[in-house]
């Protein structure tokens, strides 16, 4: 089961899905397979672009997702620019951040590049961290 699933059978919960189309293959792949449908897709995806235009992207089309939604924790999951940014929307945004995925190192910011160095900028800010294994259990 997905965490979305999950999260939508918790009756106390009001989970809401934001995705940014970063790596729109597998991004469709997964939500056809868990059956979810977002309730924001910001489409940041063009071409030719630069991961400077992909942060700036995210960057200002999460502030309006957030700012409408205003939530208590987000959760973001892995190492993607998106999940970079929209941590350090958050952090700019004092909302806590909960980080999925959390714990997997190399410790070497430039591999892989830029991977690395947004699962280690995530878990300065990230309020609380979900390790995958146990072994980046340890880590926390």
């Amino acid at each position: 089961m997905s965490l979305v699933k999950e999260l939508n059978t918790r009756e106390r919960l009001d989970t809401v899905v934001c995705v940014t189309g970063q790596h729109r293959e597998m991004l469709t792949q997964v939500l056809n397979a868990f059956n979810i449908v977002p309730n924001y897709n910001l489409s940041i995806m063009k071409e030719k672009q630069t991961i400077f235009d992909v942060t700036i992207n995210i960057l200002e089309k999460m502030k309006a997702v957030l700012q409408e939604v205003k939530p208590d924790v987000v959760l973001v999951h892995g190492d993607t620019s998106t999940t970079f940014v929209t941590s350090l929307a958050c952090f700019y945004l004092q909302i806590p951040v909960g980080h999925v995925e959390a714990g997997l190192r190399t410790y070497n910011i430039y591999s892989p590049y830029p991977e690395e160095f947004n699962r280690q900028a995530v878990g300065i800010v990230a309020k609380y961290n979900f390790a995958p294994t146990e072994m980046s259990k340890d880590i926390y």
